[in-house]
C-alpha cells in the first residue's frame, strides 16, 4: 500500500434518522482528516511494524465528527452493531486491491436493524487512533449515530 493510502475499518451506531442537512464541506473534512494518516510497513527478516503518523491534533479533530459514505456490516445478522463506512460505492473495503482509497471500521452507539447497503448515510461519532504496530488499521469510529439516510 502506499503511505497515502489508508487500510481503516468503522462501526456505526443509532439508526435515527432526522431529515437533517449536513454541509459537504463538513463529510469532506472527515474523509481529509483520514487520508492525513500517514503509513509505513517496515518489515525485516524477524520483526513487522506499521508505523503510523497521525495529524496533529487528530483527538480533538476526530471529536463529533461527520461523515458519509456507503456501509457494510462486518457481520451478518438480524441487528448490526459494526460497519465498515467507505467513500464510494465503487470502492471495495475488503478486496485486497490496495488503491482502494480510505475506509472506516464504525461502532454504532445502539444497534441497528433492516439496514440498506445501497443508500448512502452520514454518521456522526468521535475518531480515535489506532495505534497497534501490528495493523495496517489506523482509526475508528466509536459510538456513532446514523443521522441522514439515503
Amino acid at each position: 500500500m502506499q503511505a497515502g493510502k489508508l487500510a481503516l475499518f468503522a462501526t456505526m451506531g443509532s439508526a435515527m434518522c432526522t431529515g437533517a442537512t449536513v454541509a459537504h464541506a463538513e463529510t469532506t473534512d472527515a474523509w481529509q482528516l483520514l487520508e492525513e494518516i500517514k503509513i509505513k510497513e517496515i518489515v525485516t527478516e524477524t520483526t513487522y511494524e506499521v508505523q503510523k503518523t497521525f495529524p496533529e491534533k487528530m483527538e480533538e479533530r476526530g471529536k463529533d465528527i461527520l461523515i458519509s459514505g456507503y456501509a457494510f456490516p462486518m457481520l451478518p445478522g438480524e441487528t448490526i452493531k459494526e460497519l465498515i463506512l467507505v467513500s464510494d460505492m465503487g470502492l471495495c473495503p475488503l478486496c485486497g486491491n490496495g488503491d482502494h482509497g480510505a475506509n472506516l471500521q464504525v461502532t454504532l452507539a445502539e444497534p441497528i436493524t433492516n439496514f440498506d447497503e445501497s443508500i448512502r448515510i452520514t454518521l456522526r461519532g468521535n475518531i480515535k487512533a489506532v495505534t497497534d504496530p501490528e495493523t495496517w488499521q489506523s482509526a475508528i469510529m466509536e459510538d456513532a449515530t446514523i443521522i441522514v439516510e439515503g
